[in-house]
């Protein structure tokens, strides 16, 4: 699905609403939110530190997280946190029974997890598949965010329904470059115009609180960061640091200023 192409031009600014979305069926996330994803960079006992400073950082600055932990170490990150919103990497559309290798859907609610990222590059899924495993996520109650790479996959992603889209060029991922503010006026009103209960993250090349003001003050209802948290010196200062950046900017815009 994941192909580079250009991108629209619009001039959008999303909601400042703090509703939940109704789509996420009891999971009470609301804007701005931030995204932490420690991939492969980090494991055991290095996954559930960071989880821990991501959990300290949403209660001070009162920023939802989703961290998308690795799944094996998913049971300890979601017994050891109370405020961030724990999400597996990656599912597939099976049921119980055969399927050996799979990451079965209910497997990861009984570990503890509140929803599953899609088709990250890294991971990708064709639409067929993607529709699928939408579909398996809302039977067990998983919220789900899909990345998509051009503003035209979002606004496709965006009639399969899921509850957050990640709107990232792919190329610019782990790059320290982060997306122009005209993409993320598209991407946002892309899927906006499709279905604007769909909360949009614009992720890619997010490497400091600074580049995180910028995108939220931008537009864009969240954002997040991989490699920007794990490759930091300090990684407790740089989630805070980025988590006061969402707050800050947030607050700007709703003042006008």
């Amino acid at each position: 699905m994941r192909k580079n192409g250009p991108t629209e031009k619009f001039c959008f600014i999303a909601s400042l609403g703090e509703e939940s979305n109704d789509l996420l069926k009891g999971f009470k996330l609301k804007p701005p939110f931030f995204e932490i994803g420690p991939k492969s960079y980090l494991y055991g006992d290095d996954v559930v530190t960071l989880a821990r400073y991501a959990d300290a950082a949403a209660k001070k600055y009162d920023v939802d997280i989703i961290f998308t932990t690795p799944i094996v170490e998913l049971r300890r990150v979601a017994e050891a946190t109370d405020r961030i919103f724990v999400f597996a990497p990656h599912m597939d559309p099976i049921v119980p029974g055969r399927g050996l290798a799979d990451t079965l859907p209910e497997s990861l609610v009984a570990a503890g997890a509140k929803g599953v990222m899609l088709n990250h590059c890294e991971k990708p899924l064709s639409l067929a598949a993607l529709s699928q495993t939408i579909r398996r996520a809302d039977e067990v109650g998983l919220a789900t965010i899909v990345c998509t790479d051009t503003t035209a996959e979002s606004a496709a992603v965006a009639k399969l329904r899921p509850n957050i889209i990640v709107a990232e060029p792919t190329g610019l991922i782990g790059t320290g470059q982060t997306s122009d503010m005209e993409y993320v006026a598209a991407a946002i009103r892309a899927v906006k115009e499709v279905d604007p209960d769909i909360y949009v993250l614009q992720g890619a090349g997010i490497s400091n609180g600074e580049d995180v003001y910028r995108v939220i003050h931008a537009g864009a209802e969240a954002t997040g960061s991989s490699s920007g948290v794990v490759k930091a010196k300090d990684r407790a200062a740089m989630v805070d640091e980025m988590i006061g950046a969402v707050r800050r900017a947030w607050d700007d815009r709703a003042a006008g200023r």
